[in-house]
């Protein structure tokens, strides 16, 4: 199953030689693994650096639990949904005009959202329920293509794919935890401390797929749309091994449990629905897209002339909504790597069956400027009704 680098028998890459893994990735890996004293830790084909810790791994660990390892975003991941919009009455412009709005929209779907999920309200982070965040977070419209029978999705279809994570409060579990107790972790659950932090994660995970769905419900509100949900699948958490034998932290990568599971590409490359295979030696994971190939502070000065225009519609065709232009340069295609080599090595290394091929037409990831004065007018005027959304 690909080519293996190991320290002491611990890590592996799944990855064929074509494809592309930045060294510093490699090194974050072997350094975590050695240090932690890890049996198992693998990196996925997206497999890239981090913040001390490679995105794209998966670590397994008999006895303790790491915390820090799954980073700031706790529960973050991709949520898919089924749009009820034929795609031959979509109107691209109209749509795109439309979306910029969709985080005004989501305000009221908040309490909804968190009833689905069974997640409870939190007072201090409510005012980030239904926002994307920065970085790499999107909600796109897409439609398929080339889907299999097997696929859950029809060629044609129009979906809605969320990627977004807990907005804040992941960061402030984040921060407790490594503030008082730094990279040190618990020996499982059974004291009083690591249960309290154990069910902190718990309502970030259902915080983050809230967040998720009330984005969504914003999207299908923009659009005139009925929103069918199809998954919520989480890549930054701790859980249970399958097998028992101790305990998972996903930093970036998903879980093979689910039946369906998207890989995406980049804002201007294709996602992939895929069916997972779940494999012990890949620490039942899969990738969970493209994975970077550029730095953030690097991709500026490698675009060359290119203009904040030349970023706002694709190769493919697809338009992109962001209200920052150094966002958008960050997040330019050309700074992550092929979809389709990350696909082939997770299909040659017998990890995923493709299922449909999922065509970006319009992402949205922050507000352009006159969105975000629209919302904080809003926003005003609920407080001075006294009211909440």
């Amino acid at each position: 199953m690909g080519f293996t680098l190991s320290t002491n028998g611990v890590c592996r890459i799944v990855a064929s030689e074509d494809s592309w893994i930045e060294s510093k990735a490699v090194a974050q890996l072997e350094q975590t693994a050695a240090s932690l004293g890890m049996i198992s830790a693998v990196g996925l084909p997206d497999l890239h650096p981090g913040k001390g810790i490679p995105n794209g791994a998966a670590f397994l660990h008999a006895e303790r639990i790491y915390p820090h390892l799954i980073g700031e975003d706790v529960g973050c991941g991709y949520a898919l949904f089924r749009l009820d919009t034929p795609r031959r009455k979509l109107k691209l412009d109209r749509a795109v005009e439309r979306l910029a709005t969709l985080e005004t929209a989501a305000e009221q779907y908040r309490d909804a959202a968190l009833e689905a999920v069974g997640a409870k309200d939190e007072p201090n982070y409510r005012r980030h329920l239904g926002t994307v965040g920065g970085g790499n977070h999107f909600v796109e419209l897409q439609m398929v293509e080339n889907a299999t029978d097997e696929a859950e999705v029809a060629t044609d279809e129009l979906l809605i794919l969320v990627h977004s994570g807990s907005r804040g409060l992941g960061g402030r579990l984040f921060r407790d935890q490594t503030g008082a107790h730094g990279s040190a972790g618990f020996d499982g659950l059974d004291t009083p401390e690591a249960q309290a932090w154990r069910a902190r994660h718990d309502d970030c995970v259902r915080w983050a797929k809230a967040n998720r769905l009330a984005l969504a419900m914003g999207a299908a509100n923009r659009l005139g749309a009925a929103l069918e949900p199809l998954f919520d699948a989480p890549h930054n958490l701790v859980e249970p091994a399958p097998d028992g034998g101790g305990w998972l932290h996903r930093k970036g990568v998903q879980s093979a449990a689910l039946p369906q599971l998207v890989v995406p590409g980049s804002r201007g490359d294709a996602s992939h629905l895929v069916r997972p295979i779940a494999q012990a030696d890949a620490l039942w994971s899969i990738a969970h897209g493209a994975g970077r190939k550029w730095a953030r502070s690097e991709a500026r000065g490698r675009l060359g002339k290119k203009r904040t225009a030349d970023l706002e519609t694709t190769a493919l065709g697809s338009r992109v909504i962001c209200g920052d232009r150094a966002l958008l340069f960050e997040e330019a295609p050309e700074a992550y790597k092929s979809i389709d080599r990350v696909l082939a090595d997770l299909v040659e290394a017998g990890l995923a069956v493709p299922l449909a091929r999922l065509r970006p037409l319009a992402t949205y990831k922050l507000p352009p400027a006159e969105a975000r004065r629209a919302t904080e007018r809003t926003r005003q005027n609920d407080k001075k009704r006294g009211g909440r959304r």
